[in-house]
């Protein structure tokens, strides 16, 4: 999931993120993805077969400041300091890079509940970033 390179304190550090949560069902291979990529660039992709639907894939170019956000997010999760060892792995419901979380309940009965609940806050946390950024990408309408 986190993957930072350098010690991830410094502004002029590389700056890597990628989430993936996806599974394999009756719909094929569906998937959710999104990275931020050292070079500046968010890359996002979703593919739902439901309804035959068409893979949504998107880049954008993101300032330092967004960048900036996006690892103060990171970094007041303190989701480094947690260990993934004990977290669930993946099923046939599906997976999360590092492992799957399908829900809260998921999350209380785990061997390291508080290690999940903080990735797993995390995440909503960086989707909800992740989907305003391509939200106000692509469906601004100039005045």
């Amino acid at each position: 999931m986190v993957q930072p390179h350098g010690d991830g304190e410094q502004e002029n550090d590389e700056f890597y993120v990628r989430y993936y949560v996806g599974h394999k069902g009756k719909f094929g291979h569906e998937f959710l993805e999104f990275e931020f990529r050292p070079d500046g660039k968010l890359r996002y992709a979703n593919n739902s077969n439901y309804k035959n639907d068409i893979m949504i894939r998107k880049e954008i170019w993101l300032t330092p400041a967004v960048i900036r956000e996006c690892r103060r997010i990171i970094s007041d999760s303190e989701i480094m300091k947690e260990d993934d060892n004990n977290w669930p792995e993946p099923d046939r419901v599906g997976r999360q890079e590092l492992e799957i979380i399908g829900s809260l309940v998921d999350v209380q009965s785990s061997k390291d509940p508080e290690g999940l609940r903080i990735f797993y806050y995390l995440v909503q946390d960086l989707k909800c970033f992740v989907f305003s950024l391509i939200s106000l990408h692509f469906k601004i309408k100039p005045i």
